[in-house]
């Protein structure tokens, strides 16, 4: 039985045109999918963890599909992602934990067809408007320094003290100008 119950899903794309003057040529595209979902375990301590691994593959699902979807393009083309959550103040960082480490990533790589480095993410504890900051790295080499970036959001009126707000990001062509390269 799943524990999936969403009362919101935010997609948020950017696009970067321009960049200190200067155009970027394809633009640099990235974007924030973000499910505001029922916490099961709010207000209890639970010692088993384990059903909220496959509410991490559905939302891992979910989300990587909204997100190619709303970048426009076939799965391959996704570069670079990241993820991350935010527990209501009646969950604890555990369940966020739970959620993004054991099944979410297969999913995802799944919907991005690939992806052999790890999906960087971040948690924490918050309420209503809270920000999350997510890295982003290349799918496929965790070291490609063009698409080391970051994504943020926020959701006026989650996370309730309930809910959780468990985002994925998915961008192509890396921080716009990118010019960083590895020391000889």
């Amino acid at each position: 039985m799943s524990l999936l119950q969403l009362r919101k899903l935010v997609v948020q794309l950017e696009e970067i045109h321009a960049e200190i003057g200067r155009p970027v040529d394809p633009p640099a595209r990235k974007v924030v999918v973000a499910a505001v979902v029922k916490n099961p375990y709010a207000g209890r301590y639970v010692e088993d963890l384990s059903p909220l691994y496959e509410l991490g593959a559905e939302l891992g699902d979910l989300l990587g599909r909204r997100g190619v979807q709303a970048l426009g393009v076939a799965p391959d083309a996704v570069q670079s992602y990241g993820k991350g959550a935010i527990v209501g103040l009646d969950g604890e960082i555990e369940h966020a934990a739970a959620i993004l480490h054991p099944k979410f990533g297969a999913p995802v790589r799944r919907a991005v067809h690939k992806g052999e480095a790890i999906i960087p993410g971040s948690k924490k504890m918050g309420g209503p408007g809270s920000l999350i900051v997510m890295p982003v790295t290349n799918k496929n080499d965790i070291w490609n320094f063009d698409d080391m970036d970051g994504a943020e959001i926020a959701i006026a009126d989650a996370p309730h003290p309930d809910e959780m707000l468990v985002a994925l990001v998915l961008a192509i062509g890396g921080r716009p100008l990118h010019r960083v390269r590895k020391p000889a």
